[in-house]
């Protein structure tokens, strides 16, 4: 087959031709069952194809038809052995790779900066994460990826482990020396899984970091949603064979997925990658001169700056992706969630991320010059108004500390446990997730000691704005701890 063509999209509209009388879910039957403002809204050639694995449209639980000759044509594309398409998003892609290779007490080589999907995985499995602690930009404030150094410690340390994760390229666009990690692991005999939640279009430029498949990676969960054009939730599980079986691998996926799956995800899937593999280089060429053009811009103006190559060098910053606009603002004496709702309020400007010192702005192809033009009027605007109205403080960069994990992440969740005012709990084992999302890195997960300074930490985010998810508490006055058992008298 040829990367032009688009068997599920079009098998799924010629079926819509056909026009077919529905007894099937879903029930509101090509929206006639269905809020007619709703309906107008979407549209009925949208839900003409929101179907469900009727006997013409194949199942991706076990694909024979339309769905596997979209995945075959996705695997050549991503120059993967297989391909797996998945409606849970990254996150679903993510757990299924870590069960795939990880079981009850066995080892797995993470760095502490992972996605929650990832130690969420490890708790269902039982596995027993082997944390490597990442690189930290002090200047930036964020962490940056894992060092072959300390990969190959790790393994020394841990020859047992089944598996090294690797996070490429990072959220904020760096990678590390994948293909060197690669070989490292497959000397162990250990398979190298990669969170490439931020990086499907890598795979389709020669400027652009190395690839998973690219570098030899066993598994790779990419987010064709994020940054290939695809709708939010669809993603794709890229495979080589050798060190972990594609049968195991489409058992977990479908043991994780649900079994209404939504067909115009997945048809949004073949699509993108149609776009990808025929225009992809054009269209990405076209996007990194927008975003150059855009960095420079921004380095004009006085008290901003956005992150370019000179950030390269370090063993943790091999390679970056320019079309991911690190803007550190706190040298304008405000955080980067300041900057985000003055954007949003003044300039009608919704930005990828915020943290303390940074806001984060992502260029794809769906980008213009037009809003390239309306972000840097809008920071010239912002960083003009902070000089007009007084003398500005820099902010210094606040780090957390990586905690100490004192039981494995699934026998703290599973724990006998307690809620307890958050100030008495430093010293104690924490029970649950405490994240910022975006990015979704936990500042605890289950299993770790709570430290007053991750305590602060916690609550100079908090006062900024941002958004601190994970306990349930939503108002993060109370957390759930390990219950203390003290002696009978």
């Amino acid at each position: 087959m040829s990367q032009y063509e688009t068997p599920l999209f079009t098998g799924l509209v010629e079926h819509s031709k056909k026009n077919p009388v529905q007894f099937h879910i879903p029930g509101h039957k090509k929206g006639a069952g269905m809020d007619p403002d709703f309906k107008e809204f979407i549209g009925e050639n949208a839900l003409s194809i929101d179907l469900i694995n009727i006997g013409p449209l194949d199942d991706l639980h076990q694909p024979k038809g339309m769905i596997k000759e979209a995945q075959d044509l996705a695997a050549e594309a991503f120059g993967a052995d297989h391909t797996f398409f998945s409606v849970q998003g990254t996150s679903g892609a993510i757990m299924t790779m870590v069960m795939s290779v990880c079981g009850p007490g066995d080892k797995i080589i993470v760095p502490r900066n992972v996605h929650k999907s990832v130690m969420s995985a490890i708790v269902f499995s039982g596995a027993t994460p082997i944390f490597i602690h990442p690189d930290i930009d002090e200047d930036l404030g964020i962490s940056h990826g894992i060092t072959t150094d300390a990969v190959a410690k790790a393994l020394e340390q841990h020859p047992d482990a089944k598996g090294v994760l690797v996070i490429n390229p990072t959220y904020f666009g760096i990678s590390a020396d994948l293909k060197k990690i690669v070989e490292i692991a497959h000397s162990h005999n250990v398979p190298v899984l990669v969170d490439e939640a931020h990086g499907v279009h890598i795979h389709f430029h020669d400027d652009l970091p190395l690839s998973a498949m690219q570098a030899g990676a066993d598994l790779a969960a990419t987010s064709v949603h994020k940054l290939g054009g695809s709708m939010t939730q669809s993603s794709v599980l890229n495979m080589k064979e050798g060190l972990v079986s594609a049968k195991r691998v489409q058992t977990i996926l479908s043991m994780l997925t649900t079994t209404s799956t939504s067909y115009l995800l997945l048809a949004s899937l073949d699509v993108a990658r149609k776009r990808l593999a025929t225009e992809g280089h054009d269209l990405i060429s076209d996007t990194i001169l927008l975003a150059e053009n855009i960095r420079n811009d921004i380095n004009k103006i006085d008290g901003l700056y956005c992150v370019g190559k000179e950030i390269l060098g370090t063993k943790a910053t091999h390679d970056y992706d320019p079309t991911k606009l690190i803007i550190s603002v706190k040298e304008l004496g405000i955080s980067g969630f300041d900057a985000e709702k003055w954007l949003r309020e003044a300039y009608n400007i919704e930005v990828e991320m915020s943290d303390l010192y940074n806001i984060l702005c992502i260029i794809t192809p769906g980008d213009t010059e037009t809003e390239g033009s309306q972000l840097v009027t809008g920071l010239r605007e912002l960083a003009a108004q902070l000089k007009k109205h007084g003398d500005i403080t820099p902010v210094t960069v606040m780090l957390p500390d990586i905690p100490v994990l004192s039981m494995t992440p699934r026998d703290a969740f599973y724990a006998d446990t307690e809620v307890i005012p958050i100030d008495q709990t430093v010293g104690r084992t924490i029970a649950e997730f405490i994240m910022v999302y975006p990015p979704g890195i936990p500042i605890f997960i289950p299993g770790e000691i709570i430290t007053q300074e991750n305590i602060d930490y916690i609550k100079t985010n908090i006062d900024a704005g941002l958004p601190v998810q994970g306990p349930e508490d939503y108002d993060l006055r109370h957390l759930r701890v390990i219950k203390e058992h003290h002696a009978i008298r």
